[in-house]
């Protein structure tokens, strides 16, 4: 390759983040930032990172889907026995990165972790398309098997088997809640000066906000 990668470098000039055109509530912020995101036509707006630590104190992250968010957290969906679930459970802490290059945008969460209600879960699960929630039975997720035919063989027989009928919520499967405590807004900006604004919750259950250097 005839480039190096140092090389590959943009300006960012697409807007600016500052206080007195940023809402004081961090939720109504990211609000405003995902409604820009969806109506940008960014594809999958709602991926981001999710990092979490294991046992061995060694990190791990993943790109998952957000699917939904409010003051109380934000949600997402997997295994429970998978490497994150397992993970999620024995080390409740995570951070999350919402990165959105059209916008030149990027959104940094960190907070503990808690499972949401199992009537949450079930809601979530019962509006997926009919295939998907035959595929959250279907894999075993993380762990190793032989090849791809015992997934779609599995997958055939779960047709056979639910054909006509609803598909249950598997005991494994559900929604965590990250519980922020720090959200920061990061707006890219030329000569690498960006825009960092960081909201951090207060014992008293307010939040505070700081811009940070670049």
């Amino acid at each position: 390759m005839d480039l190096s990668i140092g090389d590959l470098r943009i300006n960012y000039t697409q807007g600016g983040l500052i206080e007195s055109e940023a809402h004081s509530n961090p939720f109504v912020l990211f609000q405003q930032w995902f409604a820009t995101a969806v109506n940008a036509d960014i594809l999958e707006p709602n991926a981001m990172t999710l990092a979490t630590v294991g046992p061995d104190g060694k990190p791990h992250a993943r790109i998952v889907l957000l699917k939904d968010f409010d003051e109380r957290g934000f949600v997402l969906f997997t295994n429970y026995n998978s490497q994150k679930g397992q993970q999620l459970q024995v080390n409740p802490w995570a951070s999350l990165v919402l990165w959105w290059p059209p916008l030149e945008r990027q959104v940094r969460i960190e907070g503990s972790v808690e499972k949401i209600t199992s009537e949450e879960s079930d809601r979530y699960f019962n509006s997926r398309p009919w295939s998907s929630r035959l595929g959250a039975w279907a894999s075993d997720q993380t762990q190793p098997i032989p090849d791809r035919a015992i997934l779609e063989e599995r997958l055939e027989r779960l047709k056979m088997e639910y054909e006509g009928k609803e598909v249950p919520r598997p005991p494994h499967w559900g929604g965590f809640r990250v519980i922020a405590n720090s959200i920061e807004f990061w707006q890219g900006r030329p000569n690498r000066l960006h825009d960092r604004l960081c909201y951090r919750l207060l014992p008293s259950g307010s939040w505070c906000r700081e811009r940070l250097s670049p």
